[in-house]
């Protein structure tokens, strides 16, 4: 690959720098609404002074470039420092930087962009497969017979606007030269292993993703966090799960391992496991053979066994805690619901409810589920928050929660603040909007940390 044009600055260097550039490196992250690519990591042969490096230094073709600085690894930071990367980071809100198939906020399309079918009644969403499946929005990357997703390849073509000057006070001039990436880089993605567990009970074969701590050692205890996607994405894709939103990846984000390290479980389901009939699939069951198998291979602490999932996985989220009450020590539900007339188990559980009260499936669904949990004698801790609040607002919603000593959690987000520009709320997409938000809030990751399983 030719590097981006050089020119002698006061040096002793008068070569053209076709040889300064060894490469770039593309950079992506997931955010609520899917894998995004944010930046690019140039490579130069030599190190260049961070202090001489300016937004103008650099352009991406069809982006919006934010801040760039020298790192001595392709990697962002909060602070440059001399080294052989340039990194170029991109805004994560460019039409193009989306890398998610173009979908919004994991629902499978677009946020207001969902059409009911004509047979489709006020209380049912539209299904995606012959098996009724609650609040599937058909997209264009999920094939409805679980067909393999589409994740568009993080690209980008580099050029050197500005001169680049090496830690030596050589001056690599701008020129006409364009890098394209060659390498990617996907943040918390890439510390995912893929597996295929084959279920002896079920004889059922389900693939899913596996976070295994970093520097794990088996004379320790390990928590699990299962995570279970929406029925948006059935398919065979099995890094899917953990591009589409922040369920999955958000508890191996390094900051949380740094305070809660644990391992992270996210299958990924070719078939609509749970729909609008309650009777799951034997997916259901191979699920929980799966975290059992895991804790039999790997030093994981059985009393710390937390799961969660978003619509069709909330649902299977309550749907496991009560057919398996001795399972999971706590529970967080995002967006779905259950037969209220079965759900008097979920009383003896520690969950946390979080629910828009736009959706107009899951929030009287876990209206009535809190009655039910209210009718057995627990009390229910309930707050509206507002879907818009700052991380800072979060947090303190989850302190007086928390504070309030209560098994059971109900956090509901006051209509229409989880649509940006406060749209109204059609066909379920505020349904949809829930989860992206959600995950965000990493007091309910550390509430549920904190619950252990009854002896």
């Amino acid at each position: 690959m030719s590097g981006l044009a050089a020119c002698d600055s006061g040096s002793d260097d008068s070569g053209s720098g076709s040889g300064h550039v060894k490469g770039a490196t593309a950079i992506t992250k997931v955010y609520g609404d899917g894998q995004k690519f944010i930046a690019v990591a140039v490579e130069y042969d030599t190190e260049i002074d961070t202090s001489k490096l300016s937004v103008s230094s650099f352009k991406v073709e069809g982006r919006t470039v934010t801040r760039v600085y020298a790192n001595s690894r392709a990697a962002m930071a909060d602070r440059g420092t001399d080294g052989t990367y340039v990194i170029v980071e991109l805004s994560p809100d460019d039409d193009s930087a989306l890398l998610w198939g173009g979908v919004g906020s994991g629902g499978g399309g677009a946020p207001g962009t969902a059409q009911p079918s004509a047979s489709a009644s006020a209380s049912s969403e539209p299904s995606a497969s012959s098996s009724s499946s609650p609040y599937v929005i058909p997209g264009p990357q999920v094939g409805s017979t679980g067909g393999p997703a589409t994740i568009k390849a993080a690209k980008g073509t580099v050029t050197q606007a500005g001169t680049v000057t090496t830690t030596g006070g050589t001056g690599y001039a701008a020129g006409d030269t364009k890098v394209t990436t060659s390498r990617t880089v996907n943040l918390i993605v890439d510390d995912f292993e893929q597996f295929t567990y084959k279920d002896s009970r079920t004889g059922r074969s389900l693939p899913y993703n596996l976070y295994i701590p970093k520097d794990y050692d088996r004379s320790k205890s390990y928590p699990l966090v299962l995570f279970m996607h929406d029925a948006s994405l059935i398919t065979t894709t099995v890094r899917a799960t953990l591009v589409q939103g922040l369920g999955a990846v958000c508890w191996a984000a390094p900051e949380d391992q740094a305070e809660r390290p644990a391992f992270v479980l996210a299958p990924q389901y070719p078939e609509v496991v749970v729909g609008d009939d309650y009777k799951p699939t034997t997916l259901f069951d191979t699920t929980v053979d799966l975290v059992e198998s895991l804790t039999a291979k790997y030093s994981i602490d059985t009393d710390r066994l937390y799961s969660t999932g978003q619509s069709m996985g909330a649902m299977m989220t309550l749907g496991l805690n009560i057919k398996y009450p001795d399972l999971f020590a706590a529970s967080w539900v995002v967006a779905g619901q259950w037969p209220a007339a079965q759900a008097a188990p979920l009383a003896q559980k520690n969950l946390w409810v979080t629910v828009s009260q736009g959706d107009t499936k899951a929030y009287p669904g876990e209206d009535a589920i809190m009655a039910v949990v209210e009718k057995a004698g627990t009390k229910v801790g309930r707050a509206v928050w507002d879907g818009r609040s700052t991380a800072a607002e979060f947090a303190a919603d989850v302190k007086a929660m928390a504070a309030k000593g209560t098994t059971v959690n109900y956090a509901t987000f006051k209509k229409g603040s989880t649509l940006a520009g406060g749209k109204a709320n059609a066909h379920g997409v505020e349904h949809n909007s829930t989860w992206p938000i959600a995950y965000t809030i990493e007091g309910i990751r550390a509430w549920i940390f904190q619950q252990r399983r009854a002896k």
